[in-house]
């Protein structure tokens, strides 16, 4: 068995990491005991949130239907609510499926979730990111974390992103229904869907089925962007039963399938994307001694993804590309409060199985079909343990936390492993990673000022497609990629800030983090590989950069005129480079969002507007060229009335009021997004 190591000589030996973050936190423990009887020793969890640098979407309440109203859309996708965050953009193909970028990073630096559940993708092309497989009405949040911030979900550089499930959680509430409709102009974007709800002191179980059918749309000068059709369909269901006052049993599934979707950025569509979520969960309040909130959990999932250009005209070959991936984990998690300590320990592990694979069928009757394994059934196994210190000091709260993670990888499919043995001969069928990650995190109130600061590591294995991709065809910068099974770790130290002033009708806000990182994987063009895809320009291999930085600032404001009206405003700017000097692609360029917002009684209404700069800083060697700045206005009117007892909320606006032509520098092969788009929405809330 190869074992290959990531580079450690930044911190020392592993064990030197771990025990500085462990050693730390037990001097802090001692130091304090004399301590133990001050006032501050009272305090509650809720003294020490304001450590965490986390962004908390908001997509719904219980309360299906009414608490909408702070999405200019209630109904628009869950790629749109997570594109008005203030730390995620978004890399569009088409109009279905965007997929989620944190800190100017994509998704194998990330961590994507479902209520803590690990999920990848079944398409070699990202065409289906996890946020794919949810949707707004099945949610109640997203939570953003920063860097290692995100590291109790998994070994990340840029962060991670969680899902959470919208769940009664034991409320008295009966039975309660609701049925949502909306409709879009644009791309005659059709919505309908339902919830079923029943909840009391000891049981729950939510229902929640909705379907979202679209044909092409339009850009801005109503020009038709071809091939960007799509339907889904998505069904989920959450129970739970409690045992006794502490001890909760609860499940969840999801059903998720979109047909006949179209990706006009990409040489392929899609014709079947089906996910199977599911799991069931242990939750105990009171466990052992001081050990409390044991949160226990068992999860499956399986996609299958199928990619074709059946619908294409003019297509040089034919070609049919599956994919399926499918993943069973755990994790298990426990709070222990002592003394002005908060711990929280988690064991988590997932077993994954990717497998994708490429038929060309020729034009001519007399030529074989050619078939490639392009995952070659890669079985993934990762096992960690993340320990965390929340540390209530005299003078501010510290945040402690590390994790350890052992990944090893199995080429499972022999075709596979002797294709990719074309191009390394000694290659071992089986390898074995050590990850790690360590992270410093200290908040200080001066005043009225809260400042946060803090420093952290941590790496990450490649991806199954840069360490065993074949053959995979970018169509961004029209190149072959093929994976190197040999490449090093990912490795990355990171910085970060943030600094806000609350006042009485104003409250400020900057906020910056830099990450330098080294061993930092990318393609690079090898001259002696000929293409296999008709119309390529080369073969790029996955490697290692010697280093990569970026570093984003951002500076948010919020003003309340009146408890009714309220204005918030955020500009960005984002830089990205290589140890060349060399653009890093998919680097945002400054952008900015101002939003004034009325709300009273039942009316409420909001006018919105976003845009960038020009993308100055692009990258010709990755694909990408200059594109324009722009700027865009939307406006949304929402009214709630109440019809026997029951709620009928109703929204409507327009979106790109101006019908302005614009693309961004996310946006794949600079696809124009959609022009002027008028929308309604209803919800009848049935209580």
């Amino acid at each position: 068995m190869k074992t290959i190591h990531s580079s450690g000589k930044w911190f020392g030996s592993l064990g030197n990491i771990i025990m500085l973050v462990l050693g730390l936190s037990l001097w802090l423990m001692s130091s304090q005991k004399v301590q133990a009887q001050e006032p501050i020793m009272a305090q509650t969890m809720d003294s020490i949130l304001p450590i965490d640098l986390k962004e908390v979407i908001v997509i719904s309440s219980f309360n299906r239907g009414i608490e909408h109203k702070s999405q200019p859309n209630p109904l628009s996708t869950l790629d749109e609510y997570l594109e008005s965050s203030k730390k995620i953009s978004m890399v569009k193909r088409g109009a279905y499926a965007w997929d989620p970028m944190l800190n100017d990073m994509t998704s194998e630096r990330l961590s994507i979730t479902i209520d803590g559940m690990r999920i990848f993708g079944a398409c070699t092309d990202k065409m289906d990111p996890i946020t794919s497989y949810v949707d707004v009405s099945n949610l109640s949040d997203v939570q953003v974390k920063s860097g290692q911030q995100g590291a109790q979900h998994g070994n990340v550089i840029g962060g991670a992103i969680d899902m959470h499930l919208e769940k009664s959680n034991f409320k008295p509430l009966g039975w309660t229904a609701t049925v949502e409709t909306g409709y879009e102009t644009n791309n005659t974007s059709q919505i309908v869907g339902g919830e079923l709800n029943y909840s009391d002191e000891n049981f729950y179980l939510d229902t929640d089925i909705i379907y979202r059918k679209a044909e092409n749309y339009t850009a801005g000068g109503r020009e038709e962007v071809a091939f960007s059709q799509y339907e889904k369909y998505n069904l989920s269901a959450n129970t739970g039963y409690k045992i006794s006052d502490d001890q909760k049993l609860l499940a969840s599934f999801i059903f998720d399938e979109a047909r006949d979707v179209g990706y006009p950025a990409l040489p392929m569509d899609v014709s079947l994307a089906r996910a199977f979520i599911g799991s069931l969960s242990w939750v105990q309040s009171n466990f052992i001694g001081n050990l409390e909130n044991w949160e226990s959990k068992l999860y499956a999932n399986t996609i299958t993804h199928i990619m074709d250009d059946s619908q294409r005209p003019n297509v040089p070959i034919r070609m049919d590309m599956p994919g399926w991936s499918d993943t069973y984990g755990f994790y298990s998690q426990a709070k222990l409060s002592f003394g002005n300590h908060r711990f929280m320990g988690k064991i988590d592990g997932f077993y994954n199985r990717s497998l994708a694979e490429m038929t060309m069928y020729p034009n001519k009757p007399n030529e074989q079909e050619m078939f490639m394994l392009t995952w070659p059934d890669v079985r993934t196994l990762n096992t960690g343990l993340y320990l965390q210190d929340k540390i209530n000091l005299n003078d501010g709260v510290l945040k402690l936390a590390t994790r350890l993670a052992y990944q090893s990888f199995q080429v499972a499919d022999d075709f596979g492993l002797n294709s990719l043995r074309i191009f390394y001969p000694e290659m071992d069928q089986r390898q074995t990673r050590t990850l790690k990650s360590v992270s410093a995190l200290y908040h200080k109130q001066f005043k009225k000022w809260h400042l946060n600061g803090g420093v952290a590591y941590g790496d990450r294995a490649p991806s199954v497609s840069e360490g065993f991709g074949f053959y995979l065809f970018n169509s961004f910068d029209n190149h072959d990629y093929i994976g190197d099974p040999n490449l090093k770790n990912e490795k990355a130290l990171e910085t970060q800030i943030k600094v806000t002033l609350p006042l009485d009708n104003l409250e400020l806000g900057l906020e910056g983090n830099y990450f330098h990182a080294r061993d930092y994987i990318v393609g690079e063009i090898d001259p002696a590989l000929n293409e296999m895809t008709i119309g390529a320009d080369g073969v790029k291999v996955y490697t290692n950069l010697k280093y990569a930085n970026l570093y984003n600032v951002s500076m948010d404001m919020e003003y309340k005129f009146t408890p009714e009206l309220n204005w918030s405003g955020r500009v960005s700017y984002h830089r990205g480079t290589d140890h060349n000097g060399r653009n890093l692609p998919f680097i945002s360029p400054v952008d900015y969002r101002s939003q004034l917002s009325y709300a009273h009684e039942s009316f409420s209404g909001s006018v919105t507007l976003s845009g960038a700069m020009d993308q100055t800083n692009f990258s010709p060697t990755f694909g990408e060229d200059h594109t324009p700045g722009y700027a865009l206005l939307f406006l949304s009117f929402g009214k709630t009335f109440s019809l026997g007892g029951n709620t009928l909320y109703v929204k409507a606006g327009v979106e790109n009021l101006f019908d302005t032509y614009y693309s961004t520098y996310s946006d794949w092969n600079n696809i124009p997004r959609m022009g002027r788009n008028f929308f309604m929405t209803l919800s009848y809330a049935i209580n």
